[in-house]
């Protein structure tokens, strides 16, 4: 039987396990450990001056966020498979660019070098920094602009206009 959609090109649960284990020894990553930068990095994340209000603005239970996340970085850093969500429709809407994920990488590199050992924050920092760039380019794309390698998107910006005044 051909694989489902769902599943196609992923490793079957036997192998999922196997890859799981092997980057849990190599790293020392484990469930706590992703739970522990997860909370960290989102508490840096409400107290920024730049990216904490793009959060503070969709975000009203923190809780479930959280617990999603933690699920979806167990996907990403371990492969465990327990995310099932679609990140890049959730980002498009929002009003972000690349000096919105400078930030949102800066404040993640410095969490994940604060909280885990050096491989372990090696493996998360490569994976966010791919993340990233993944969101960057669709989003970018969603608002009509195809960057070359190298670039970054920055959202327009309107340009000022004096206002008229009442006797023209």
């Amino acid at each position: 039987m051909p694989p489902s959609p769902d599943t196609a090109g992923l490793p079957s649960p036997s192998r999922r396990e196997t890859i799981t284990r092997a980057i849990e020894a190599d790293t020392g990553i484990d469930p706590a450990m992703i739970s522990r930068l997860v909370d960290s990095f989102y508490d840096r994340v409400r107290d920024d001056a730049l990216i904490g209000p793009v959060f503070a603005g969709r975000i009203r239970d923190w809780g479930p966020h959280l617990a999603q996340m933690k699920l979806f970085w167990s996907s990403v850093a371990l492969m465990t498979g327990v995310y099932h969500g679609r990140p890049m429709p959730k980002h498009l809407p929002l009003p972000v660019d690349g000096r919105h994920f400078d930030r949102w990488l800066e404040l993640f590199r410095a969490t994940a070098r604060d909280v885990c050992p050096p491989a372990a924050a090696d493996h998360f920092i490569e994976r966010a920094q791919r993340i990233a760039e993944s969101l960057e380019l669709g989003i970018a794309g969603a608002n009509g602009v195809l960057l070359r390698k190298g670039e970054r998107y920055v959202r327009p910006t309107e340009a000022w206009v004096p206002p008229r005044s009442p006797d023209r």
